[in-house]
């Protein structure tokens, strides 16, 4: 199964080279990887009476979240339909598209990736890895809907889509939690083996599960998506919305059904829900003009469908709902592929627009025609077997009381009815003649269709005959699943074409005259019956609720964010002094344990601190504000040292560092002092809050320490982190192991920083590296038609080479030749660090901040040409790659055998050096060091390179050809 995984994603990354290089036919080519994912399928079905196969690897078992799949009788069922229904949709989107589209190389990518987020899906046992396939599927049909993205209402279909399940997918994850907290285990096996005791936490666990399963199924009131999806291109229809999203939903209940169908918020949820939306969504397609709305309201019904009979809880309607379940995909695949050809081939899908296609186009209509009778439970075909035992087994059903499954099977039977009368509809609408004598202009200029179309939907209309003349043989496929449920007093009844006269060939009967009658009646009074929008429409009021969130935005936005900078931060620090202070007036805790200075220097210090925090509310000068604060960093850092934390107080001085650096970089450009109209006032009171914050965060260190009742568990963290994660380094070793997830997500926002800094000194575009010496040279030669009157002689000895274009008011020889001299020194002791940090202090991030400070001293020394020749690198590949291979450690851990992120040691031997012990997190680490890099890297072009532009811009100096020329373009 992780294979057949493995092999569909490499599939999925392959698409997009293998469409552009065969056009449309290489859909063909992909075909192969779910056909032969299929054949995998086929050749390990699930055997009756033995154990389901179950593959394990082991990721992240703290959080238990390791990969566990399980292939059992239902898992196989759904990727039959998953793998088969996918291989034959990229066969139709080879003759769907053309190759002048653009994004159908992606597209064909982003198809063989749902096929593997849907089979990661139903195989997944870990219901937290379940939940991530879950995601998945989300964001893939988010994409797929949005095909054509120029246009507004895919735009809105496919937000919609994204938003209606992805809160549904919220409410799950939470019912997950919960269950897995209650049971402790996050295995469906376990959970379904012995569930949690009925009371109301596990009601409202599994009711929020059920959320999940409905929104994904567009079950009402989460009906109203699935429409609105049909602005995807026809294939995505024919796959998410007939054979793959939306069965995620029936699958979650049928998977679920064993364990809690008997709960009383099961029945409501699922059962009567269903019932509503088998009426509701049939009700409404006999309303559309459009054929593909048609089948899509139409599968909103069917799932309403499928979604009793799989929740009911009874083995013999399981089996129903089995049957119906491979019954619908067949033939709503095939119809709203049937629904792109006309479309192909017309220009149209309008009902009122088509008239006579049948006589044009027979063989479709045959296909049609097949899949419909399917769909409307006609004799010969699998919808006629599902339909008939679903009849049978629910009225005889005793998981209710007698009036209650005869009620629920009354329901069913005019929900058949509807469905029915939608189909004929469909047949009419799409092929019938409509009173005219000639065909209409949309079908007269038609172009035919090439037989290859036909190829896929033909294969799936003819497959639901085939299944409904061989249901027998197919049945006992179904039983061991239908066999986990309880039968109640009743034999398991077989799937059979014929069963004898009784109550289900009677309400077949009722279902084709009713059903017949009421297309008749709909037919002609159409004009009296939809003359009005219904009173409630879930779609308007989808609208309605997005507009009332975005007012409720708005006018907490206008009365919180005022504009102001101080005000907003003093609203979020008055915030955490209120809150906790309150918290802690009003709790238990009474013990306070107060320390002194064990030391002078410490006193001396804290002294220091406080009156340079006191002097940056004083000053006025900018600059002078941003050096006293850069004191009290140096300070901290300073008893970090005094308290034994070298690695805290190394990385506490190598940022601070910086980060005056970066002030003084954004300071230069702006006056020295503010002006008078631009003074904030209330000083004094920004100097209360921020004294009241310090010391809040006193209070609650104090009573933090003063609370710890067992042994801290730093007391075993050198221990664990040698014998974990082979380092010495403590600091270091929590960063890149224990918490590496949490350092991983830390650097990602170090790029997002980096990103946002570039993109608001760059506003238009990013630019590549930092301009070089090379290019001021041209430019002396006159390359952009600027000379510079004396060219500087190449005899001259000089310490930098960028300085020689740096304004001489601005040059320090002193500081020039020291550069020349400490640089070197710098970037030895930065690899120093990397290498060392994870037996000592250092580690990558330290080793970073001081190859960036390296970086900082020849930008101060020699200007923005010195930085290109220090480093002629463009930043965003730094960043990239440092990304790249922290993120590929996480797999590698994987490879070799150790959980994600985790420390992996191999040894090898070298001929110079010997045994050499590597470990996987000095890989970690070195990502780490390349994102700091390209950050300094990053913020040095922006802020300074490129302000140095501007400035050079206007005072008429030489500017160089790359990132000069594009602002005297603008």
């Amino acid at each position: 199964m992780i294979g057949v995984l493995v092999a569909l994603a490499l599939s999925a990354l392959c698409a997009p080279p293998v469409i552009k290089w065969l056009g449309t036919r290489g859909f063909y080519v992909l075909a192969l990887a779910p056909a032969g994912a299929l054949i995998w399928v086929i050749l390990n079905w699930p055997t009756a009476g033995e154990p389901p196969r179950v593959e394990t690897i082991e990721w992240v078992p703290v959080l238990q979240m390791d990969i566990v799949t399980r292939f059992d009788t239902l898992s196989a069922i759904l990727s039959v339909l998953i793998l088969g229904v996918g291989a034959l949709v990229l066969c139709y989107c080879a003759r769907y598209f053309d190759d002048a589209r653009p994004r159908v190389a992606v597209f064909g990518g982003e198809m063989i990736a749902f096929a593997a987020a849907m089979f990661g899906l139903v195989v997944s046992d870990n219901m937290l890895v379940l939940y991530v396939f879950w995601e998945l599927t989300t964001v893939l049909s988010f994409m797929l809907v949005g095909f054509y993205g120029i246009r507004a209402t895919a735009r809105r279909a496919a937000t919609q889509a994204l938003l209606v399940t992805t809160a549904g997918g919220l409410a799950m994850l939470v019912g997950i939690i919960m269950l897995g907290e209650r049971t402790g285990s996050y295995l469906l096996s376990d959970l379904l083996t012995s569930p949690p005791a009925a009371g109301v936490y596990v009601d409202t666990a599994v009711v929020l599960l059920l959320i999940g399963a409905l929104s994904k199924s567009a079950i009402v009131p989460f009906h109203f998506w699935l429409p609105g999806a049909m602005a995807a291109p026809t294939p995505v229809s024919a796959y998410l919305h007939a054979a793959a999203m939306v069965k995620a939903g029936i699958y979650l209940i049928a998977r679920l059904a064993p364990a809690f169908s008997e709960t009383p918020s099961w029945h409501v949820t699922v059962v009567v829900l269903g019932m509503i939306t088998m009426v509701l969504g049939g009700w409404r397609s006999l309303r559309e003009l459009d054929l593909k709305l048609v089948l899509a309201f139409g599968t909103v019904s069917q799932l309403g469908f499928l979604a009793v009979l799989v929740g009911i809880g009874d083995a013999n309607v399981a089996m129903a709902g089995m049957a119906m379940l491979v019954a619908h995909a067949l033939f709503k695949a095939s119809l709203f592929m049937v629904v792109g050809i006309i479309d192909h081939s017309t220009g149209t899908r309008d009902i009122r627009k088509l008239a006579r296609l049948g006589q044009r186009l027979p063989v479709l209509a045959l296909t049609a025609a097949v899949a419909g009778a399917s769909m409307a439970g006609l004799p010969f075909t699998i919808g006629f077997v599902g339909k008939e035992t679903a009849f049978a087994s629910v009225w005889d059903s005793g998981a209710y009381l007698p009036w209650q499954s005869e009620t629920i099977d009354i329901v069913l039977l005019v929900g058949s009815v509807i469905t029915f009368a939608y189909t004929c509809r469909f047949l009419w609408g799409a092929f019938g003649r409509k009173v005219r004598a000639t065909p209409s202009p949309a079908v007269a200029n038609m172009h035919p269709p090439g037989a290859p179309f036909y190829f896929a939907p033909v294969v799936l209309a003819a497959a639901g005959v085939v299944a409904g003349l061989l249901s027998s043989q197919i049945g006992p496929l179904f039983e061991p699943y239908a066999e986990t449920l309880p039968a109640y007093g009743h034999e398991l009844e077989h799937l059979a074409m014929w069963h004898g006269f009784g109550l289900p060939v009677v309400f077949s009967i009722i279902v084709v005259v009713a059903g017949a009658l009421l297309f008749l009646i709909v037919r002609q009074l159409r004009g009296q019956l939809f003359r009005y929008r219904p009173l409630l429409n879930a779609d308007r009021i989808y609208d309605a609720t997005l507009r009332g969130a975005d007012t409720l935005s708005l006018m907490m936005t206008r009365n919180t964010q005022r504009g102001s900078l101080p005000i907003t931060q003093g609203v979020i620090l008055s915030t955490a002094i209120i809150v906790p202070t309150a918290v802690l007036a009003w709790g238990g805790r009474n013990q306070l344990e107060w320390r002194g200075f064990d030391s002078a220097v410490q006193a001396v210090i804290g002294g220091i601190i406080a009156v340079s925090a006191l002097a940056a509310i004083i000053l006025r000068n900018r600059l002078a504000a941003a050096l006293v604060v850069g004191l009290t960093g140096y300070g901290a850092g300073m008893l970090f040292a005094l308290y034994g934390a070298p690695d805290l107080a190394l990385t506490q001085f190598l940022v601070e560092t910086l980060t005056l650096v970066i002030f003084v970089l954004v300071l230069r450009k702006l006056p020295a002092e503010p002006e008078p109209r631009h003074a904030t006032g209330f000083k004094p009171l920004r100097a209360l809050i921020g004294i009241a914050f310090g010391a809040t965060l006193v209070v609650i260190g104090l009573f933090a320490a003063a609370a710890r009742s067992e042994q801290p568990v730093q007391v075993d963290i050198p221990e664990a982190a040698y014998e974990f994660g082979h380092g010495a380094n403590a600091v270091n070793v929590l960063l890149v192991d224990i918490r590496a997830w949490d350092t991983l997500g830390e650097v990602c926002v170090l790029i997002v920083a980096a990103t946002g800094v570039a993109s608001m000194v760059f506003r238009n575009r990013r630019f590549g590296a930092v301009p070089r010496v090379a290019d001021a040279a041209r430019l002396q030669s006159g390359t952009n038609g600027t000379d510079v009157d004396e060219p500087i002689p190449p005899d001259r000895t000089r310490w930098l080479l960028g300085s020689d274009f740096r304004d001489p008011r601005h040059r320090s020889m002193v500081l020039e030749a020291t550069t020349r001299l400490i640089f070197p020194t710098m970037v030895v002791l930065s690899v120093y660090f990397f290498y060392a940090g994870h037996n000592a202090p250092g580690g990558g991030f330290a080793g970073g901040l001081t190859m960036g400070l390296a970086l900082v001293l020849r930008y101060l020394a020699g200007g923005r040409y010195e930085l290109g020749e220090a480093l002629p690198v463009e930043p965003g590949r730094v960043l990239g790659a440092g990304l790249a291979i922290s993120a590929g450690t996480a797999v590698t851990s994987m490879f070799l055998g150790a959980p994600v992120l985790s420390s992996a040691v191999f040894e090898i031997t070298l001929p110079v050096l010997g045994d050499v012990k590597l470990v996987t997190a000095l890989f970690f680490d070195l990502g780490i060091y390349l994102i700091v890099v390209g950050l300094v890297l990053d913020v040095l072009r922006s802020l300074g390179a490129r302000l140095d532009v501007e400035t050079s811009i206007a005072d008429n100096q030489p500017m160089p050809i790359r990132a000069d020329a594009e602002a005297v373009s603008r």
